[in-house]
């Protein structure tokens, strides 16, 4: 009992000392893990999911030439994004890289560190370049939200797992695992952990001001789910799924429209 009492006392001083305010959301996040070893880690695990697939090359791919496109115009809003909150340092350690990766999943992410990957399978769906930046605006929000680093923290957490610094160079398997979980597309343990509700909902909300502040319509964000909504022949209810459901983003999406419209300047 004694032991319990012991380490319940640990893991709250931890959760206590490790909650901080983010920069863009303004909420209060449980951060075990330095954003330099979680990007660390990620170049790594970018570097091989690329050897392992095949990438498309923007030199003979209109597609692929989008994507680069894509990226290079929500590069300069994210950068427009933190100088309006006044985090621009927080960029300082990031290096972009937007990559169309030849697969029929309707997928995209993005790894701490901006490193982004568009599966050809997501742009049947997409249709244009505003929908293409919505989502793109999306999955990098949840890399500057930090919201790998709050459910790779709290499943730490929750598997009694030695919380330290440099956690993933300890040789820790099942920390990697978590890690995998969280972060690796394709692993066998990848969907056991999906970004919270309310992680989806902070990165459909200001992901749609990034893509406003790049320049692209964030209304395409809505018709873009409405067209997933008609792929979604399953239908699961929201309380028994791990993400919105389709309707419920929408709603959400066009509760926040005005403010990303004030953003928005076409080019």
């Amino acid at each position: 009992m004694r032991r319990i009492l012991f380490i319940s006392v640990v893991i709250l001083a931890c959760c206590t000392l490790s909650c901080t305010q983010n920069s863009y959301t303004n909420r209060k996040q449980l951060l075990l893990i330095p954003e330099s070893v979680l990007q660390k880690q990620s170049e790594m695990a970018y570097r091989s999911f690329l050897s392992q697939n095949k990438v498309v090359s923007d030199r003979t791919n209109n597609d692929a030439e989008m994507v680069k496109r894509v990226g290079k115009r929500l590069e300069t809003a994210v950068a427009a994004f933190a100088k309006i909150k006044g985090v621009q340092s927080n960029l300082d350690s990031y290096r972009w890289e937007f990559n169309l990766v030849n697969s029929n999943e309707v997928n995209a992410w993005c790894m701490p560190g901006g490193k982004v990957v568009v599966y050809t399978g997501i742009l049947s769906v997409t249709k244009n370049e505003d929908a293409l930046a919505a989502v793109l605006g999306h999955e990098i929000m949840h890399a500057l939200a930090q919201h790998g680093n709050e459910r790779l923290s709290s499943a730490l957490i929750s598997q009694g797992i030695q919380i330290v610094g440099n956690v993933f160079t300890q040789g820790n398997e099942r920390a990697q695992e978590i890690f995998n979980a969280v972060f690796v597309p394709g692993s066998v343990v990848g969907y056991q952990l999906p970004n919270s509700r309310k992680g989806e909902y902070e990165a459909d909300q200001y992901g749609i001001i990034l893509a406003a502040l790049a320049g692209y319509d964030p209304r395409e964000a809505v018709a873009f789910w409405k067209r997933m909504d008609a792929l979604d022949k399953s239908k699961v209810p929201e309380f028994v799924a791990t993400h919105p459901s389709n309707q419920n983003r929408i709603e959400q999406l066009q509760k926040h429209m005005d403010e990303a419209l004030r953003y928005y300047k076409p080019r």
